[in-house]
């Protein structure tokens, strides 16, 4: 059991200690661990901290950390990741927001800070035209590599998620249950394929049941966490444009497919494209020219074209270490290089004079160093 995962489990059991009073604890003890040892004298002078919320953690310090050896415990059984906001397995996107998680339980094998995420929500009775809208989306996410993020409910949810597991693409639902507890059940076969390609993502403790109100709390993950939320279907009032606002609130990008102007679940996208909260998705382009993904594409193979090409055969293990440095940066100074190479200066001195005769590297005054070609 790892120490660290007790005490931040054991934070979020804290009575009426939520997600912006964590945080201000951890940043001023340090570590979760140095929050319960803290002294009351030093909680005081926290600022925010009063008398009361003192007595709160000192009085109800022994069952949270009880409670969460309980569920830390059960984690390591089931395979579930502990992810608090510190750990660098968290969702980078959703961490830079004020009232994300503090700590979030992760089943699977998908990168949450992989370098493209995109969501895509709609109703829970999709028209065939919403179904065909949907797959067709994600097969135009299949040549960029993205990680598909979506609710793994009925309707839009389910079809998005089958959708990239066709496709190959890593797609994560977002739940408001326990990690243990598979809402609808039904799709539990999906969801079994999607701790192989990607995984099963929630703020909610183990046991914790699928209440009404969680779903929206749950769509605030999905909206964080990903680069652009894509609307199908959706009716004038329902969850998903819940999702779309918050979304917006983060400023998100917030994309919306038109649709039958007679038709109910075009209702809620039509009004999100009206009234300016999203941009208009008919084609993978649409998606491409919001985010940029041309121009870095395009830069990138600017980048590669400009580094030079060599054999590693023709390299030491050292030589190679300084080549993929000098590759990023193109020149470094002697210092610089030693601790971005893990190398010794005494050491690298003799690997940059190796690399000189090879005509790789180039010495400049003040002990720099330059990558030639």
């Amino acid at each position: 059991m790892s120490e660290n995962s007790l005490y931040e489990v054991a934070l979020t059991f804290l009575p009426n200690v939520g997600t912006q009073l964590t945080r201000l604890l951890v940043s001023y003890c340090g570590s979760p661990k140095e929050v319960f040892a803290a002294p009351p004298g030093k909680l005081l002078k926290i600022p925010g901290i009063g008398d009361k919320l003192v007595r709160n953690i000192t009085d109800n310090a022994r069952h949270a950390l009880l409670e969460a050896e309980q569920v830390v415990k059960q984690a390591e059984a089931q395979e579930v990741k502990l992810l608090f906001y510190t750990s660098p397995d968290y969702p980078n996107r959703l961490k830079q927001i004020a009232d994300a998680p503090v700590l979030l339980y992760f089943r699977g094998s998908g990168n949450l800070n992989q370098k493209r995420i995109i969501s895509i929500v709609g109703t829970r009775k999709p028209t065939a035209y919403g179904q065909a809208v949907t797959e067709r989306i994600v097969e135009g996410l299949k040549s960029y590599n993205v990680l598909v993020v979506s609710g793994l409910a009925y309707g839009v949810d389910i079809i998005s998620h089958r959708a990239a597991l066709q496709a190959g693409l890593p797609t994560v639902g977002v739940m408001a249950s326990g990690p243990d507890i598979v809402y609808p059940a039904v799709h539990r076969k999906y969801a079994e394929k999607m701790l192989e390609q990607g995984g099963l993502l929630t703020e909610g403790t183990f046991g914790t049941k699928p209440d009404a109100p969680r779903f929206p709390a749950r769509n605030r993950i999905i909206a964080g966490m990903s680069d652009c939320t894509i609307v199908v279907e959706a009716a004038f009032k329902s969850g998903t444009l819940i999702t779309a606002d918050i979304a917006h609130s983060y400023d998100k990008e917030v994309m919306a497919v038109p649709g039958n102007i007679n038709s109910p679940v075009s209702e809620g996208t039509n009004h999100l494209i009206k009234s300016l909260k999203a941009a208009v998705y008919t084609s993978p382009q649409d998606l491409i020219e919001l985010l940029n993904w041309d121009l870095e594409e395009e830069a990138a193979a600017k980048k590669a074209a400009a580094a030079p090409a060599f054999d590693p055969a023709d390299f030491t293990a050292d030589e190679l270490k300084v080549l993929m440095v000098l590759q990023q940066t193109r020149e470094e100074h002697m210092d610089n290089l030693s601790w971005k190479a893990q190398l010794s200066v005494s050491l690298l001195a003799s690997v940059l004079l190796g690399l000189e005769f090879k005509g790789m590297v180039k010495a400049l005054p003040g002990k720099r160093f330059m990558l030639i070609g």
